[in-house]
């Protein structure tokens, strides 16, 4: 017979900290990359949220909602991700129709 946990942990602080590290990895990106790279890095960025998403919520170590944990993050992360390489193609479409 297992012992219930007497504080457990905050499933969506896991959910969050996947969310915050597809941000910081997405923005670094688009700085950091250049412009025919930026995808492909994105897309592997994104594999490393999915796998971290999957690490954050085994640690969490419960399986009720496990899959709608997993699945907030994973959308979440792809969402944020999504957003913000729109947001560095319209600025690529912005400098390139400027200088021509």
């Amino acid at each position: 017979m297992t012992q219930p946990a007497l504080a457990p942990r905050s499933p969506l602080a896991g959910v969050v900290a996947v969310w915050a590290v597809a941000l910081v990895g997405a923005v670094a990106i688009g700085i950091l990359v250049g412009e025919e790279w930026r995808i492909p890095w994105m897309l592997v960025a994104f594999g490393g949220a999915v796998l971290l998403s999957f690490a954050v919520q085994l640690w969490y170590g419960r399986t009720e909602g496990f899959i709608f944990r997993v699945a907030g993050s994973v959308i979440g992360a792809l969402l944020l991700m999504g957003v913000i390489s729109v947001g560095f193609g319209l600025a690529a479409l912005a400098t390139a129709s400027a200088s021509a």
